[in-house]
């Protein structure tokens, strides 16, 4: 037996050698990281400097363009230096960071976009009594119900893991992954099995509950409602719904690929299916959001041409 301290690094077994077109594979990457952080930061400073963004639901969104910088950026540097790397392995240590990143951000994502469901019923179903219910004190308490139980369910995963013994220190993936730790192990994980089971009713099916349960009622207002109430509840929703289905999809790729044989799956397709949920909603998220809200769409043209200091006063 192999105690999990005198592992000291883990070899990425699923990285191949991509002869000459190592540096076309970096510099695609390294592009789309920029992409990513561009459009993430730029959305952010358009929430932060202009007063008429100052709402919940755009706060809201300031905080989930903050959690694609996040998940993003525990992935790419990594991602970066492996490519560019012959050996690919990585220290205990760093691996265990670097889990606790992904999972903190998919937590962190899932509350974030529940939260905004929650916001969007209250606006949709009760908007007289809207500014009643959503107070900035209210705000600041969602924002942290928001952050701190993902991260502290994520942190007791992290330590639960790092407990076990392992028998081994290769992960058939380009990162790291709680998963594939776990089923290094050479001791009894039921522990594991079933706080991950508890924390993961807490951090994705309870925030998925709450989404269904708010849209099922948005939904029963906009058909028992005027015209007007429909095109505002479609105008907000579904950038919302459109990014909670693209995580999703992500998300179930990571599962399948967790509890599945995927050998029969090509090497490349394997690991793009392994990282869309911490690329693709990166990217997607600002270019939603930003492509259908008017408010920030004007706000940024404004930015960007330097034509207006401030965006005008456009109702969604």
């Amino acid at each position: 037996m192999i105690n999990s301290t005198q592992v000291s690094y883990f070899s990425l077994a699923a990285y191949f050698d991509t002869g000459d077109l190592k540096c076309f594979f970096f510099t695609i990457t390294f592009l789309f990281y920029i992409l990513i952080i561009s459009a993430n930061l730029l959305l952010i400073v358009v929430i932060c400097m202009n007063r008429s963004l100052h709402e919940p639901m755009y706060i809201f969104l300031c905080s989930l363009f903050v959690n694609e910088l996040f998940g993003s950026t525990a992935l790419f540097p990594f991602l970066l230096v492996q490519i560019l790397c012959d050996s690919h392995t990585v220290s205990a240590p760093f691996c265990f960071l670097q889990v606790f990143c992904m999972y903190s951000y998919g937590s962190v994502e899932f509350t974030n976009l529940a939260i905004m469901s929650y916001d969007r019923y209250l606006a949709i179903c009760y908007p007289l009594q809207y500014n009643t219910h959503m107070t900035s004190t209210k705000v600041t308490l969602l924002i942290a119900v928001i952050w701190l139980p993902p991260f502290v369910a994520v942190f007791v995963t992290i330590c639960l893991t790092a407990s076990l013994q392992l028998c081994g220190n290769i992960i058939n993936k380009v990162h790291c992954d709680n998963y594939s730790i776990i089923k290094l192990a050479c001791s009894d994980t039921s522990v594991n099995n079933i706080y991950e089971l508890i924390a993961s009713s807490l951090t994705v099916y309870a925030p998925v509950s709450l989404i269904l349960y708010t849209y099922t009622r948005i939904l029963q207002v906009c058909f028992s409602g005027s015209k007007q109430t429909r095109q505002k509840a479609v105008s907000t929703c579904t950038p919302h719904l459109t990014s909670l289905l693209n995580f999703s999809f992500g998300v179930c790729f990571q599962v399948l690929q967790n509890r599945f044989d995927m050998s029969s799956v090509p090497n490349m397709l394997q690991i793009f299916l392994s990282l869309y949920f911490l690329t693709c909603q990166s990217l997607f998220n600002p270019l939603m959001y930003g492509l259908n809200m008017s408010k920030i769409r004007i706000t940024c043209k404004s930015l960007i041409l330097g034509s207006a200091n401030k965006s005008p006063n456009i109702c969604l």
